[in-house]
Order: C-alpha cells, then structure tokens, then sequence
C-alpha cells in the first residue's frame, strides 16, 4: 500500500487551472458566455470542481510514485482515505496487487518425451477416402422400406423435451447405420418407407455435442421424404487433377503425405511444449495475483457462453450454476496465469519479441479472412487493444519454440 500527498500548491494550481476551463464552458444568468467571475464558479460548483482535481491528481501521482518505486501494479488500486482540504495537501491512500517476482528455474535443455510422426499408406489411404467423401453424388432410388447404410430424406419436428425453441427440420438427411447417427433413429426409421410417418422418442447421451440436448429424451414427429445413395468418385488422375495443381494420383498421395505429416509434427510439437510448461508451472512456487485469475475465469467462461451462442443455445436456458462453474475454472485458470508470467520471464531474460513484420503478416491473414483492407482491419485491432495481443501471442509462441528448440527429446 501507498500513502501519498500532492502538495498544496499543486493542488491549489489545478484547482485554478479546472475553475478556468468551467469558466469557459459555463452558461449563466445574467453574464455572457465564458464571462463569469472565477469565484461565481467555485461557490455554484463546489462538488464538481473538487472532483475534477481528484480525477486529474490522483492518478497522476499515484502513476508518478509506482514509477519512482519502479512497482509493478496488477490490476486498478483501491483508493482509500482520501482527503482534500482547502489549503492542506491532498492525501489518498491506494492499495494494489504487485505482480511477483519470479526467480527463474533451469528452463533451456529441459527433457521431454518427443519423436517425429510416423505415416503409413493406410494414413494416406484414409485421407483419400476423407477426400472422396467430400465429392461423392447423392442420387435417389425407388421407393421401398428402409434398410441399413440407406441415406434417409426426412422431414423432422421436436415434439416434447426441447425447451425454448424446437427443432424442426423440412428436409435434412440420416444415414441409417452411420456413425453419426444415433441408434435409436436406425431403430425407429429401419423399415419406414417414402410417404410413412411416425412418432418416438431418442435418449440423447449425457456428452452429447448440443449441450441443450444432452441428458434429454426427446419425442420426434418424422415423415420419410425419400432415399438417397451415396455414390464416391472413381479414384484416378481425373479426380486428382480436381482437386488441384495434381498430374495424377500419386502427386496427390504425395501431397496428402506431407500435408498429414505436417499436421501431426505441429500436433505433436504442441503436446510436447504444453508438457514442458507443465513442468515449469510445477518447478515454480510463487502467489499469483487474484486479479489476474478473476480475468483468465471469465475470458474461460466468455469463450464458454460464445461457444454456446455459436451453437444457437441460449445459456440462460441452460439454468447453469455460475458460481460452481466459476469455482471448477479456479485451478486451470491459476494454472494458465501462472504459466503466462513464467513465459514472459523467460522472453524477457532471452530478449524474444514480436518483430513488426510478423505482426504485419497476422493482420493481412486477418484482412484476408474478413475480405476487406489491411489499413481498416489494423485500425479496428488497434481501436479494440487486439494488435497488442497479437504481438502478445506471437511472443508467447517464440518462447514456446525455443523451449522446445532447447529441450532435449527422447522417446518414451
């Protein structure tokens, strides 16, 4: 905690530079505007004209003595005692959080469990069917009933269990058998043909992907539209040159090969970083700010309610318990503070930093995404703070690569 005082001629000579701008601004009876005597002013607005000097010399001195005692401050400090006096120095007491003072572990050559991806035909093969599945025909067939692997054209409505809003689809499709498809829809339409209709009931597993679902037992109205089969593409050099700047099918298994391998590398280079954070979080033993905490919980529970409304879902419909969602994020969140600090120790001591080009290239693959003008997409991060997290971000991710550059791998 501080204890500060501004001394009386400062805040007498503020005092006087803030009755002069209300004297300007001022509009009343009987004087023209900007013409009415100084002492007029500070006998009708007394209130006001002491808290614009507070707002003016607080934080101006409060900013001036951290700086001088070379704090670091988390967060805004809580004022306390504050106490301005004709002819007496204004005097405030402000109560802050500090961030800590890390005393860096060994960080460079730590060991960590890493090997290379290793591919086969059968991955590339995998990817191809992938590609095929993307292209293939759905063409409709005479009616009959229902039968397993049948692409089922339904026409579906919510009946009960669905609160809010129900779910009503005029055409969608079901494949009867497949592995998005939840069995008890094969079991109740196997067997339904075109122009048939029924009503049941579907058990939706307690980790379903729609949260509004999941637990719930839904009653279906269906009406059997039609059936489709899925016919895949020939795979030959046509299909390859299709797809892109391919001759023929082996320059697409090439391709798909190395495109694989990159994926996989990055995602095993991922797990190996966030393991070696891990072990960093756990090396140092240090308080973490609560403030710092407060904002990773509720970025985690902003990113929670945006995934929902992403999906449709109303959040309030969900009649979530905030306050335990809150409490089961505490652990995590501390754990991701307190490993953002630890990284921003080591960028500091190694001189790592984002480079105005890289920020560059992230703003254009931004402009590029949203179609318009590199100069607009740059000033509305920079409106919104976000250029500054950018840079952030990308710094985060160099630290992350020379821990990895640095550490030694071996094979578990």
């Amino acid at each position: 905690m501080l204890e500060i005082s501004v001394p009386v001629e400062e805040v007498e000579k503020e005092t006087d530079r803030v009755v002069g701008e209300m004297q300007r601004r001022a509009r009343l009876p009987g004087f023209r505007p900007g013409k009415a005597p100084a002492g007029l002013i500070r006998r009708q607005f007394p209130k006001d004209i002491r808290q614009q000097v507070l707002e003016n010399l607080v934080p101006r001195y409060f900013e001036r003595q951290v700086e001088q005692e070379n704090l670091k401050i988390v967060g805004s400090p809580e004022l306390t005692d504050v106490q301005m006096e004709q002819g007496e120095p204004l005097r405030f007491k402000a109560q802050f959080e500090v961030a800590p003072e890390i005393e860096l572990k060994e960080y460079s050559g730590l060991t960590v469990p890493y090997q290379d991806p290793e591919l086969t035909d059968a991955d590339v093969d995998e990817r191809l069917t992938q590609l095929r599945e993307r292209k293939a025909d759905y063409t409709n067939i005479d009616p009959r009933p229902l039968e397993g692997g049948d692409f089922a054209v339904l026409s579906l409505r919510s009946v009960s269990g669905v609160e809010g809003e129900r779910i009503e689809q005029n055409e969608m499709m079901l494949e009867l058998g497949g592995g998005e498809t939840l069995p008890a829809f094969t079991e109740q339409l196997t067997g339904m043909s075109p122009g048939d209709e029924k009503q049941f009931e579907v058990a939706y597993p307690e980790d379903h992907g729609q949260p509004a679902l999941a637990g719930r037992t839904v009653g279906f109205h269906a009406v059997v539209k039609g059936i489709r089969k899925k016919e895949l593409p020939e795979l030959n050099d046509d299909f390859a040159q299709d797809l892109g700047d391919f001759r023929n099918v082996e320059e697409l298994r090439e391709a798909l090969r190395k495109s694989i391998f990159t994926e996989r590398q990055a995602e095993a280079q991922q797990a190996a970083k966030q393991k070696l954070v891990d072990m960093l979080v756990d090396a140092h033993d240090f308080p973490v700010p609560e403030v710092f905490v407060d904002n990773q919980i509720r970025r985690r529970l902003e990113q929670t309610v945006g995934a929902l409304a992403r999906e449709g879902i109303d959040p309030r419909e969900l009649n979530l318990d905030w306050a335990k969602l809150r409490e089961s994020q505490q652990e995590k969140a501390a754990r991701e503070v307190k490993a953002s600090l630890i990284l921003s120790a080591i960028a500091d001591r190694e001189s790592v930093d984002a480079m105005r080009d890289e920020v560059d290239r992230e703003v254009e693959r931004i402009a590029r995404q949203k179609r318009e003008p590199v100069a607009a997409t740059r000033a509305q991060l920079e409106k919104d703070n976000t250029l500054a997290r950018i840079a952030s971000h990308i710094r985060t991710e160099k630290t992350l690569n020379f821990l990895f550059d640095h550490a030694r791998k071996v094979v578990e």
